[in-house]
């Protein structure tokens, strides 16, 4: 679509006749989303928007930016290399506490398809959490919404962060090569990572957000996970493109709560099977009922996300937090009226 300044100022004369205002979308809009692990199945729905064409259908040339983990993709839209964040909700609260207003705009999970494991190959007699003091505990990245989660898992056994040891593996296959060389005892990881070392029998789960009635139970009510989110002042100047990448990743939502096995292979890439495409999808079907079926943020996810954080960070405890501005699902029912299902 080329829309050029007639055309834009010809559909405000017209809509100011006629006492609206116009839509316009524009031409080709560069916009740059920083993602913590592209293939995971947490950020799917903008993989399928970007496979299916539908940014371009909104007028919008997107640039998918992928990180080791959440807390580097964060960083890339603080620093500016980057204008939104697909990555996990929590961060929009502590962020707050920070001074730094940020607010997530569509959701993409439904939980946080985070599984928190322990390797059978450094704890084969592993039986309780707290056989964990003391251990290597994997994260995607430090700072990351797995991290965040360790930390809360490792705190129902009254165990503190600082009596563990963090480490950094990522969420592909140096994750998978952490657990085989033994260089951690346990992680929190997501799908295909998982379903590769069940495959092997080599880790024995301990808490799985895979399953949403599981996750519920764990934090309490709904943990939201993955979602577009980005700086108010971004999502102030930028309204056009916020209502564009929302349309583009809520039909991604609706068409991923319907797809078969071969729509996921046909439209995936192949390098995101990490070698074997049956557990791939397999993986796939695990995690479908965390994602999103519609965009919308639950009026309840913000207050659960901070009790959570809070479990585990004293700071964010004490800490006065508008929860009201961690969110909006205004561009999603916007979306919800220009495609009606």
């Amino acid at each position: 679509m080329n829309v050029t300044r007639r055309q834009i100022l010809s559909a405000a004369a017209a809509a100011a006749v006629a006492g609206t205002v116009p839509e316009v979308f524009a031409a080709n809009e560069k916009v740059r989303i920083a993602v913590g692990g592209k293939a995971l199945y947490y950020y799917l729905p903008i993989s399928v928007a970007e496979r299916l064409g539908y940014f371009k259908d909104e007028g919008l040339d997107v640039e998918i930016i992928d990180f080791q983990g959440g807390s580097r993709s964060l960083q890339a839209v603080v620093g500016g290399s980057a204008d939104v964040v697909s990555g996990a909700f929590e961060h929009t609260i502590a962020m707050q506490t920070r001074g730094q207003q940020m607010r997530a705009f569509v959701l993409q999970g439904r939980a946080p398809q985070v599984v928190f494991a322990v390797n059978k190959k450094t704890m084969p007699n592993f039986k309780s959490l707290k056989d964990l003091r003391g251990k290597r505990i994997g994260v995607t990245a430090p700072g990351s919404s797995s991290h965040a989660i360790a930390n809360f898992v490792l705190a129902t056994a009254g165990i503190k962060p600082s009596e563990v040891s963090f480490i950094g593996v990522g969420a592909s296959s140096a994750a998978v090569a952490a657990i085989e060389s033994g260089r951690i005892d346990a992680f929190t990881n997501l799908d295909p990572v998982i379903a590769q070392l069940m495959q092997r029998d080599l880790l024995t789960i301990v808490a799985d957000t895979r399953v949403v009635a599981e996750s519920d139970k764990l934090f309490g009510g709904p943990m939201v996970a993955g979602c577009l989110y980005t700086t108010e002042r971004y999502l102030k100047s930028h309204r056009n493109a916020i209502q564009g990448l929302t349309n583009a990743v809520v039909r991604a939502d609706r068409w991923l709560a319907k797809a078969t096995a071969e729509d996921i292979v046909r439209t995936v890439p192949e390098s995101y099977f990490l070698g074997n495409k049956d557990i791939y999808i397999e993986g796939f079907l695990k995690n479908r009922p965390a994602l999103s079926p519609d965009g919308m943020i639950p009026d309840a996810a913000p207050a659960i996300s901070l009790k959570s954080l809070a479990a585990v960070n004293p700071k964010i405890a004490s800490a006065k937090v508008d929860l009201k501005a961690v969110y909006t699902n205004e561009f999603v029912k916007a979306a919800h009226r220009k495609y009606p299902r």
